[in-house]
C-alpha cells in the first residue's frame, strides 16, 4: 500500500450532459455519487441501446447549469450518519424526489424547473432532426458505463501538450480528479485491476479504461468543438482517457484527501 497522490477536485452532474458542479465533498456509494445524474432526457431519435439526448445532439446542452433546490438534502444520504454507525455496510437512503428537485439555468440566465416542458422546447430549438424528449429520473446515477469516473490532471496536461490544445479538465466530466505525485499522464491506466483507497474510508476498484467520444471535443464554456483532441486520443491512446471505478466501500470523499494504491 502506497500513497500515490491526492484528490484535486470533486464533481457531480445532476442532469446527464449538463454542466457539472464542483463540491468540497461527495458521497461515493455503490450506485455512484449521491446526486449525480439523477435526471436525463430520453429522445425518440436516439438508438434504443443509448436512448439519451446529450451534447452529442445539442452542443449547447453542456452550458445549462442544474441547481438543487435543497442543497443540504443533496449533500449525502439523509441517514448516512446513523447508517455509518451501524458499521455493517447497510445501504443508506436517499432524500425524497421533492427534496432532490432541480432547477436549470439556461446560458442566457433564464431559470426552468427540470420538469418544465418549456425546457424541452428550449433544448430542441434550432435542431434539424426531430427529437421528442422525455424526462427520466432515477435514484441512482444514470451513467454511461460505471458508477464512478476518475481522471488525473496529469493526463489532461499531457493531452494538451500532445494536441496543442489548451485543455480544460472539465471536458472529461469525471467525478474525481486526481493529482498524482510522481506519475506522468495516463498513469491511471496502470490502476486497472487494482483498488484505490480515497480518504479514510472509500475503496474503489478500478475496473476499466474510459472509452471517449465526441463529448470531450466540446469546450465547457462555449460548446465550440475541437476535433483535434478526440483525434489525438484515438491515435495515440486507442480512444481511452481516464478510468472507471466500482465502489467497494462507501463513504465521503473530500477535496485534498489522500489516495492510496492498495493492490
Amino acid at each position: 500500500m502506497s500513497t500515490i497522490g491526492s484528490v484535486e477536485s470533486l464533481w457531480r452532474y445532476p442532469v446527464k450532459s449538463m454542466r457539472g458542479e464542483e463540491l468540497n465533498e461527495i458521497f461515493a456509494g455503490f450506485a455512484g455519487v449521491y446526486g449525480d445524474r439523477l435526471f436525463a432526457f430520453e429522445s425518440s431519435a436516439s438508438p434504443k441501446g443509448f436512448p439519451f439526448f446529450t451534447g452529442r445532439e445539442q452542443r449547447q446542452m453542456i452550458r445549462y447549469r442544474p441547481h438543487f433546490r435543497a442543497p443540504n438534502k443533496a449533500a449525502q444520504p439523509v441517514n448516512w450518519a446513523e447508517a455509518e454507525k451501524l458499521g455493517s455496510g447497510v445501504n443508506p437512503i436517499s432524500a425524497s424526489a421533492d427534496e432532490l428537485m432541480i432547477d436549470v439555468e439556461a446560458p442566457d440566465g433564464k431559470i426552468f424547473a427540470i420538469n418544465d416542458p418549456a425546457l424541452i422546447d428550449r433544448l430542441c430549438a434550432g435542431m434539424d432532426e426531430k427529437h421528442e424528449l422525455t424526462l427520466l429520473r432515477s435514484d441512482k446515477a444514470i451513467t454511461d458505463c460505471r458508477p464512478l469516473s476518475i481522471f488525473a490532471v496529469q493526463t489532461a496536461r499531457k493531452l494538451g501538450e500532445e494536441s496543442g490544445v489548451d485543455i480544460d479538465k472539465r471536458r472529461f466530466r469525471a467525478n474525481v480528479y486526481l493529482d498524482l505525485n510522481t506519475f506522468d499522464g495516463f498513469a491511471e491506466d496502470k490502476f486497472v485491476g487494482k483498488s484505490l483507497r480515497i480518504g479514510s474510508k472509500v475503496v474503489v476498484a478500478i475496473v476499466s479504461r474510459d472509452a471517449r467520444c465526441m463529448m470531450i471535443t466540446l469546450d465547457p464554456e462555449t460548446a465550440e468543438k475541437t476535433p483535434a483532441l478526440l483525434k489525438r486520443v484515438a491515435q495515440a491512446h486507442n480512444g481511452f482517457a481516464g478510468v472507471y471505478g466500482a465502489v467497494l466501500a462507501e463513504g465521503m470523499i473530500r477535496k485534498a484527501d489522500s489516495v492510496e494504491l492498495l493492490d
